[in-house]
């Protein structure tokens, strides 16, 4: 089978020749430019800068030679445009805290105190208040909340969040089918749109990095709070926000056809380590409508699978998720509360697909021996991959100064399984 196959198969619940695996197919399957840095090195690959394809958690693209080697399957469909708002080419040399050599976009405006922190400003403007900040020796980004106090008897939802939600351009349309094409017809590998626009109160998003002069309920304490304070603030959001998102999914389905295989929606977290972020009947009322309205249209429209991420202990929404239509779950977080892998793909393997849940990320892969990796790997492997409905990845991103014998050790264990 070639890798688009593969994955077809998979994501089809049928078992494919070999378990696929993804790498680097989106902002939650990627890693760490210092990583990748370091992973090459140690394959012997050419050293060079970077490519930072998404800038809040400075991953770094994938490139083919790399794909080759770690034998994955999925490529990115990105947009033209990232959570930092920039669109210029990535051919700014900027060097990340540790030092590894990074290649970023050139409309990529910031600054660097004093005390060693990192300050970026949105969208490349230097007239706006900074967005975003990196701690000194730091490996991702975070949001500065800067909106003003709001009125909470007045409460404005629409006009506050409408630079949030937008309608694509034409630039955007013409970035879609071209680099659509490109993937599709010059390379065998599944390709996934990380089109997203359905991440409903991701707390990524929220604060607006991208936008000059954010207004509204922007912290993250506030915003949570809301759902119970101002629940008609929250609902009326959504519904502006999913308007939006159909209005832009008939210009990508027209832009791209069939030639992506999977669609990513969302990132938007759900769990805690131990528990739900807020209560089941919230996801329900204010959440879960919102989903299976835009899931429809892509099932209806298309022939492309639903792509969701939500991190921490999940179990108790997966029956939601499969009733909403969501057809992939990420990362599959194993270490989490009710979240076992044998219990996930014994009750929900044959109605979702788990893409991660491959290896912790938390403690085995940066912290383990890479025996431990291998071991933990192979037992995974095990467990998901019988019957399809599933394709391997590390849960979340493989993170900065993860040793890259680790890497190595968790490829490795994958190829044998593979009998590669």
């Amino acid at each position: 089978m070639t890798s688009r196959e593969r994955v077809i198969e998979s994501i089809n619940h049928r078992q494919p020749d070999y378990v696929p695996v993804d790498i680097g197919g989106c902002g939650q399957t990627g890693i760490n430019a210092s990583t990748l840095y370091a992973l090459r090195k140690a394959y012997g690959l050419p050293e060079h800068p970077v490519d930072i394809c998404e800038p809040m958690q400075l991953l770094g693209t994938v490139e083919p030679d790399l794909l080759a080697k770690i034998g994955a399957d999925v490529v990115p469909l990105w947009n033209r445009g990232n959570m930092f708002g920039l669109c210029g080419p990535r051919e700014k040399r900027w060097d990340m805290p540790d030092g590894t050599p990074a290649l970023m976009n050139t409309d990529f405006e910031y600054d660097v105190a004093d005390n060693g922190y990192t300050f970026v400003y949105p969208a490349g403007k230097r007239g706006a208040p900074y967005s975003l900040h990196m701690t000194p020796g730091g490996t991702f980004f975070d949001n500065i909340y800067r909106s003003p106090p709001v009125d909470e008897d007045n409460l404005t939802p629409i006009e506050d969040f409408k630079e949030n939600y937008t309608l694509k351009t034409e630039e955007d349309c013409v970035h879609w089918e071209k680099e659509s094409k490109r993937l599709y017809e010059e390379t065998d590998f599944a390709v996934m749109g990380v089109a997203g626009g359905m991440g409903l109160g991701d707390v990524a998003e929220i604060p607006g990095p991208w936008i000059k002069n954010p207004k509204g309920i922007r912290d993250i304490e506030g915003w949570l709070t809301a759902h119970v304070l101002y629940p008609e603030y929250v609902r009326a959001i959504f519904e502006y926000q999913t308007e939006i998102a159909l209005k832009n999914m008939e210009m990508y389905r027209q832009a791209v056809e069939d030639r992506i295989q999977v669609i990513w929606l969302s990132g938007t977290d759900f769990g805690t380590q131990c528990s739900l972020m807020q209560s089941k009947e919230v996801f329900l009322d204010l959440y879960k409508p919102y989903y299976k309205k835009v899931n429809d249209w892509v099932h209806k429209n298309t022939s492309w699978k639903v792509f969701y991420h939500s991190c921490g202990a999940v179990e108790s929404l997966i029956g939601e998720f499969i009733d909403m239509g969501m057809d992939i779950l990420n990362p599959v977080q194993c270490s989490a509360n009710g979240m076992n892998p044998r219990h996930l793909k014994d009750t929900y393997g044959d109605k979702i697909v788990f893409w991660g849940g491959g290896v912790d990320t938390q403690k085995v892969l940066p912290r383990g021996t890479p025996e431990e990796v291998r071991k933990q790997v192979r037992e995974r492997l095990e467990i998901f991959s019988p019957g399809g409905g599933f394709v391997f990845a590390a849960i979340h991103n493989i993170l900065a100064k993860v040793p890259p014998e680790n890497v190595i050790a968790m490829i490795d264990a994958v190829r044998e399984y593979r009998g590669l």
